[in-house]
């Protein structure tokens, strides 16, 4: 019930429109992208997903916080989502597995969140307009106070070197088959997890590890994780791939999907809004087949800067037409931008796994 005693926060928009709502988790004032997600469950691997670093996220589903959170099912142990924004929050979950609230994870954790907003306007808002930054803070900030710290607050550029690991650790499976050098750049668990279940050793390295300490290594296969922010920014991975190509096989997801592409002479952009839901329709071009995906993403490849590099495409989003895989057959390189390993969404796309799995097999007997 909307009670306009609680509305003790609000969210300024960069054209000046304020949408008040109830404050809840970490009350401090903060700048942000907002963004949608039209997923139905799942809050809590969105919540901690390196992705959504720096972003507000808008949950379309209406009720979110009902089932708690459970342990088991972090992305990252360290969340660094922006913000939360939501219709309805609910502070008493209903779930045998539940061990916190969201929002006490969100108070721990430092993610401001506000509640009693009218999430089907912002979304409309941001289909129209597209993705923009927005200040939220308490209520009686006066607005133009809120629009000078929203023109001043320069746009950060160093979002995967504050979600990478800092240090090279390993996850091992029960039978080691394969030997996987994952580079992360803001790397969800479910990935390692995926990889480990099909008997590979994950060495997950820094997203600034030079390509030497990778080659000494010596892996049957490297991975390119998702990440947050402008894939141009990472300079040092882009680099790592240029070096590597063509000597191991490399899969990229997600941020690694667009690392890959540029290594290769391709260009990325920003799209209006981004895709971030569980549904999302895409062809694989080899199969004809439809996948429903799980996305979360605001930057894609562009298609005509794919002409004059050797990658082809392999797979198209449906809704847009957006390049959704890239592969170079000679070098035993591909990448997809959604989220095979979903968490949240369908698993419909677990078969790159497999085929990466395939392909270090061939390698390693060629």
């Amino acid at each position: 019930m909307r009670n306009s005693e609680n509305l003790d926060r609000k969210i300024v928009l960069e054209d000046g429109t304020e949408i008040y709502g109830a404050g809840f988790g970490c009350r401090d004032s903060r700048v942000a992208e907002l963004v949608f997600n039209t997923s139905m469950v799942g809050y809590q691997e969105i919540l901690s997903d390196p992705s959504y670093t720096d972003q507000a996220v808008v949950m379309t589903y209406p009720l979110i916080g009902n089932y708690g959170m459970a342990e088991a099912d972090y992305e990252t142990l360290r969340p660094t989502l922006g913000a939360f924004v939501v219709r309805e929050y609910n502070p008493h979950p209903s779930n045998f597995r539940s061990t916190k609230t969201l929002e006490e994870v969100m108070m721990a954790c430092g993610i401001v969140g506000i509640s009693q907003v009218d999430t089907r306007m912002l979304t409309r808002k941001i289909r129209d307009k597209g993705s923009q930054r927005v200040y939220i803070t308490d209520k009686d900030v006066p607005l133009e106070a809120c629009l000078n710290i929203l023109a001043q607050t320069p746009v950060p550029h160093d979002a995967v070197s504050r979600v990478t690991t800092q240090e090279i650790r390993q996850v091992a499976p029960q039978e080691e088959k394969y030997h996987v050098v994952a580079v992360d750049c803001g790397m969800k668990e479910n990935i390692v997890r995926s990889l480990a279940n099909r008997g590979c050793r994950v060495t997950i390295v820094p997203w600034n590890t030079t390509a030497e300490t990778v080659r000494s290594l010596s892996p049957d296969g490297v991975f390119l994780s998702n990440g947050p922010g402008d894939p141009q920014d990472a300079t040092p991975v882009i680099s790592l791939v240029q070096a590597l190509r063509g000597s191991v096989p490399i899969f990229g997801i997600c941020l690694g999907h667009q690392i890959l592409s540029l290594a290769y002479g391709a260009k990325t952009y920003k799209l209006k809004f981004g895709h971030r839901g569980g549904n999302h329709p895409v062809r694989c071009l080899e199969t004809g087949k439809v996948e429903i995906t799980s996305q979360n993403h605001s930057y894609a490849v562009d298609k005509e800067s794919l002409t004059d590099t050797p990658l082809e495409i392999t797979h198209v989003n449906l809704l847009d037409g957006t390049v959704e895989g890239v592969c170079c057959r000679k070098d035993g390189a591909f990448s997809v931008q959604y989220h095979p390993e979903s968490a949240p969404g369908p698993e419909d796309s677990g078969y790159l796994f497999d085929r990466f799995i395939a392909l270090m097999e061939e390698w390693k007997h060629a």
